[in-house]
């Protein structure tokens, strides 16, 4: 197995930055600004708002198209303006995304408390 996997691993690695003069407290802030920054990551690319903005942006696109189609399209279909119908399809479906997204957001995860907030305050 790899060293990273070892147990004693962490305690190696606390050791050196303690050494290179970090304290727990700034070891404990880093990895909740990091944990931060990952969370907000995460929420900025929720699979929900990329889906929804790109059938918002084709389905304007295809209705738009029904709507300037000529009689030979619409013929072709049978009579029917598929690309308004599908532009319009693709649009509700763009915005139930969206709105899903807005009314469900992701929970940010959890983060842990510092170990000096855990201890009992003495007065």
């Amino acid at each position: 197995m790899s060293e990273q996997f070892e147990p004693d691993h962490r305690a190696e690695a606390a050791e050196r930055l303690r050494r290179a003069g970090y304290s727990d407290a700034d070891v404990q802030r880093e990895v909740t600004e990091l944990e931060h920054k990952s969370a907000t990551a995460a929420r900025i690319f929720d699979l929900r708002r990329i889906i929804g903005g790109l059938f918002v942006v084709y389905g304007v696109i295809v209705t738009i198209v029904g709507l300037t189609d000529g009689d030979a399209a619409i013929d072709k279909a049978q009579g029917i303006n598929i690309n308004l119908w599908t532009g319009l399809a693709m649009l509700l479906l763009g915005i139930f995304f969206l709105v899903w997204l807005k009314l469900r957001p992701m929970a940010p995860p959890a983060l842990p408390l510092p170990p000096e907030s855990e201890a009992p305050r003495k007065e």
